[in-house]
């Protein structure tokens, strides 16, 4: 017996798709006919089903699979524009709406992995090349990504989202059958992947998609001993290195962990913000899980809801219900305005506070690119802060450092598998120019014995500078016969790592990076806060957005105010006190001791003139009983 529900969030049941470059279809299903659930009796059973064309389902039950999520993670929407090229559309022998039934229906199974580590993934967009590919596509994987995710930039102008897959007919050489850049996610440049339909079951490609995807949240290829979740025989985890019949459903702990840490260093800055529900795929309908036009609330079918503020068969609030959803809400009602809701993940983010008036945690917003971090030696970029020191942490472990630049000057100049500023687009390897050189493979000094990872190895070269033998030490990740090279040199300089004064590596190239957008911003804050990535400043507690040059809550006007509202008065008559106060009370206090000093020297005056007029009328005698209270005065009759 199954469980099953209809699957709410990243299928629906009208949806869009582009069939040619310059002319939109637009399909309608009867119905919505893909489903998730569990086989009943099995907690730890898993099931997709999909009954569109006659029944298709996959199902599997996991013995001892461990379900558990990422706690420090929230609630994350990533939002993902599937490409179906020319090489696809011809496999499935020009049929338009079999393409597009074949790619949902993976779509469906990609969601189903995800929501494991509470991961969302809505299709937002779906575009079919009908007539030619809008970018290359050859059997040479690297050059094919970096084609596609040069398009992704430009259909990024005209259309919103987080990340884009690619999904092709084309065998790549080699056991490759997918590519994505290691922590791409959200990146204009590098958020998104590659992938071949290579299996008649949708699953195949499903699994290789979610792999790929999991490579731009930062995970990498499981070491042995990672996956105890799944046994070989079950299918494995995820983000094996290779993988076959039965195919992966499930992730292990290493990914769990490096998705952790992706998210704890302000990697995925984008996927924390609610989608336009306009731009979902698909009509409007109660039930479907989303907070649509019309709607107060959306907790799923009768039969699924759980939430106490919401009816179900209407989507309506219950009596007396402020909200039913989001981290702003809490017993049916908002919470206060300044109560933060989204921390900040890393030295580049900025924290977001609920506003009083909607139960959802404002956009994510994070430092403004070229903000500077970690002292002064590095740029955020994307959220982040990525250093040639990070990295080389990252790829050696612990007391890894950069390798003196004469290392990458001289080994990035050889322009080999061990030396080199990436490949072009026929796959050779690129030598770097002198002043693209900290750009390449990375060079560090590490007393480990080799980098981390399963197939890395050290690449070890001795060079003389300055009279002075250096080490310098390198990666280099082998393709085993099983493996599926499916990931770009892990061992390049990241995309945004400063690489001189006002530069940041960029295509390989040490590129002088423009700030103008910061030093504008950054005029306008007054020296009381700092600028988000959507041009604003973020003030700092006690000033007031947009420009904190008057008092206020603090924060920016995109991420809520800092402090609560019942704050504003304190906070304020403070101000007033430091002011006009304490100004006025030192001005008291100054005239006060002036006073005070004026009367002390006529008094003093005074006695001296009456203890003159006393002594000086009595200077036949001498006598000391004197009947004076002041010996100061003693004196003065020795003197008369």
């Amino acid at each position: 017996v199954l469980d099953i529900k209809k699957s709410n969030c990243s299928l629906l049941s009208h949806f869009l798709c582009i069939a040619s470059s310059n002319l939109f279809h637009s399909f309608l299903f009867q119905d919505h006919c893909f489903y998730h659930g569990r086989v009943r009796g099995h907690a730890d059973s898993w099931v997709a089903l999909s009954t569109c064309l006659g029944m298709r389902y996959v199902m599997s039950c996991i013995i001892g699979f461990s379900s558990d999520t990422i706690r420090s993670i929230h609630s994350v929407t990533c939002l993902r524009k599937a490409k179906m090229p020319h090489g696809l559309y011809r496999k499935q022998n020009k049929d338009l709406d079999k393409t597009k039934m074949r790619i949902m229906e993976i779509a469906n199974y990609v969601d189903k992995f995800y929501r494991e580590l509470n991961i969302r993934v809505p299709l937002i967009g779906l575009e079919v090349w009908t007539e030619h590919d809008q970018c290359i596509i050859n059997e040479e994987p690297n050059s094919t990504l970096w084609s596609f995710l040069q398009w992704r930039q430009k259909l990024k102008s005209r259309k919103k989202h987080d990340n884009a897959q690619l999904l092709t007919g084309v065998i790549f050489k080699g056991t490759t059958i997918g590519m994505a850049p290691l922590e791409g996610m959200c990146s204009h440049e590098n958020s998104g992947g590659i992938n071949v339909d290579h299996s008649e079951l949708p699953i195949g490609a499903a699994a290789t998609m979610a792999h790929e995807i999991g490579h731009n949240f930062g995970m990498s290829h499981d070491h042995e001993g990672c996956c105890v979740e799944a046994t070989a025989e079950q299918g494995g985890c995820v983000m094996a290195a290779a993988t076959g019949h039965p195919f992966p459903k499930v992730f292990s702990r290493c990914s769990k962990k490096d998705l952790d840490n992706y998210f704890q260093k302000g990697g995925g800055m984008c996927l924390f913000n609610m989608p336009n529900m306009k731009d979902l795929v698909g009509g409007k309908r109660c039930g479907n899980g989303f907070v649509e036009e019309g709607e107060e609330c959306d907790c799923g079918e009768p039969e699924e809801c759980t939430n106490d503020c919401c009816h179900p068969s209407n989507c309506t609030l219950k009596v007396d219900a402020q909200c039913a959803h989001g981290v702003c809400c809490e017993d049916c009602k908002l919470k206060q305005a300044g109560t933060m809701c989204r921390g900040a993940a890393g030295t580049c983010d900025l924290p977001e506070y609920c506003t009083g008036g909607s139960p959802y945690c404002p956009s994510n917003v994070y430092l403004l690119d070229g903000s500077l971090c970690q002292h002064g030696r590095a740029y955020c970029y994307n959220g982040m802060c990525l250093t040639h020191e990070q990295q080389c942490l990252q790829l050696w472990g612990y007391g890894a450092q950069p390798a003196h630049d004469a290392c990458f000057q001289d080994v990035n100049a050889a322009g080999n598998a061990f030396g080199n500023c990436g490949k072009d687009s026929h796959g050779n390897y690129v030598k770097c120019e002198k002043s693209d050189a900290k750009c390449g493979k990375i060079q560090c000094h590490s007393a480990a014995k080799k980098p981390k990872g399963t197939n890395a190895v050290s690449i070890d070269t001795t060079i003389r500078t300055d009279g002075i033998e250096v080490k310098c030490r390198g990666t280099y990740v082998y393709s085993t016969q099983d493996g599926q090279g499916d990931l770009p040199d892990p061992g390049l300089v990241m995309t945004g790592t400063k690489c001189g004064e006002g530069k940041v590596c960029k295509d390989r190239r040490c590129q002088n990076a423009s700030f103008t957008e910061l030093h504008i911003c950054i005029a306008h804050c007054h020296g009381h806060g700092v600028c988000n990535s959507n041009g604003n400043c973020h003030c700092n507690r006690g000033w007031a957005p947009p420009f904190c040059e008057k008092p206020g809550l603090g924060g920016s006007v995109d991420s809520g105010p800092v402090q609560y509202d019942s704050q504003v008065g304190l906070v304020v008559g403070l101000f007033f006190a430091f002011l006009v106060l304490l100004p006025a009370v030192l001005i008291a206090f100054y005239c006060i001791k002036i006073k005070s000093s004026y009367y002390h020297k006529w008094r003093t005056q005074r006695e001296k003139s009456k203890a003159s007029r006393y002594y000086c009328s009595n200077t036949h005698t001498h006598t000391h009983t004197y009947a004076v209270p002041l010996q100061s005065v003693q004196t003065l009759s020795l003197f008369c």
